[in-house]
């Protein structure tokens, strides 16, 4: 006789999971490892980008160059207006010079017999007078190094010396008998260029340059010491003949007066 199924029977129950080991539990309590389901999808992980990390330094690059050119474009206008204050105010000018006289005493260039060697030897006595056309400026002069030379081949004729000085507003200052003298062996192409010089019909043309460094006052303000380079043009000499000194024309000279600023190893 065969057994017979009650319908009403319920069938067993499944086994509990249990999450904290990561395995199916049984009633008996054995472990059943965790299946890989090759068919389920992995979780979703957005993509490393690196444009996001660069971002926050150039961000920051760009702000400090905007404000560095901010700041310099502020001072560079601040001194605009200070100096256009300053030149409506003062009114300032430049120093003007003039020379007023140039006597040539002696001016020998002298050739061996075998023009093996040249001797030159050279006095000059001048006078110069410096101007300060300014009202509310005053001028404060270090020495002066001069030097004399010709106009067309810059060949060295001879040198001196000027005594530092004040120059006070609405104030001329003047010089007498500064010398200017050398006594040099020169070379076979500074001969040439001499001799040549000498026998122009307009006479020998010379030129005076004068370097020195100069401190600007106005009222209480004091500036810092900068070059200066005078120069004076357009001077006519002539041999002397015997032991009187010949004068020289200075009629068509003119001094300009140029700043001498320093940059690195070259002066402008």
């Amino acid at each position: 006789m065969s057994d017979t199924v009650s319908p009403n029977s319920k069938p067993a129950a499944p086994p509990a999971a249990n999450g904290a080991n990561g395995g199916a539990a049984t009633n008996g309590g054995t472990m059943k490892p965790h299946l890989y389901n090759p068919t389920s999808r992995p979780p979703y992980r957005q993509p490393y980008n690196r444009r996001h990390h660069h971002r926050p330094r150039r961000s920051y690059c760009c702000c400090c160059c905007f404000w560095t050119i901010l700041v310099i474009l502020i001072l560079a206008l601040l001194a605009a207006i200070a100096g256009s204050i300053v030149y409506v105010l003062y009114r300032p000018h430049r120093p003007s010079f003039t020379l007023a006289s140039l006597r040539i005493n002696r001016l020998n260039l002298t050739t061996t017999a075998d023009s093996s060697a040249s001797h030159l030897s050279t006095l000059f006595n001048l006078t110069l007078s410096s101007k300060n056309p300014n009202s509310h400026l005053s001028f404060t002069y270090d020495p002066f190094a001069i030097s004399c030379v010709t106009s067309t081949g810059d060949v060295f004729v001879g040198n001196g010396t000027l005594p530092a000085f004040v120059s006070n507003s609405k104030n001329e200052t003047s010089f007498k008998g500064v010398v200017i003298t050398t006594s040099s062996d020169p070379d076979a192409d500074t001969v040439n260029k001499m001799r040549s010089d000498l026998k122009r019909k307009n006479g020998l043309s010379l030129k005076i340059e004068m370097d020195t460094r100069v401190r600007v006052k106005m009222d209480g303000l004091k500036s810092k010491k900068v070059g200066i380079r005078v120069t004076c043009d357009g001077i006519k000499g002539a041999v002397p003949k015997g032991k009187s000194p010949a004068v020289a024309d200075v009629s068509g000279s003119k001094c300009k007066v140029d700043l001498r600023i320093k940059i690195w190893k070259w002066s402008i």
